[in-house]
């Protein structure tokens, strides 16, 4: 019986929930970024993480890549000196 309930959830997908997260995590970022340039630390101070890559690709990556957020040193990208604005 068990082993059919496992089978089951193998296949169940949950539909929308991982964007729905990540567009609420984007707009979070944003509030933050409000008329301000921030390092990525910065933001992960006054966003209360910890963790690197998560914020990366939760926060950072998906305001990048929507457009909503820019590099002040795009040539640079991985500059430390790096910081971000609201475009």
């Amino acid at each position: 019986m068990l082993e059919v309930i496992l089978d089951i959830l193998k296949e169940t997908t949950i539909v929308g929930q991982p964007h729905e997260l990540k567009k609420t995590k984007v707009q979070k970022l944003l509030k933050i970024l409000d008329g301000e340039e921030l390092s990525a630390a910065e933001l992960m101070d006054r966003l209360q993480l910890s963790h690197k890559p998560s914020f990366r690709r939760n926060y950072l990556n998906p305001a990048l890549k929507l457009g909503l957020i820019e590099m002040t040193i795009p040539e640079k990208p991985k500059s430390r000196n790096q910081k971000y604005r609201r475009k």
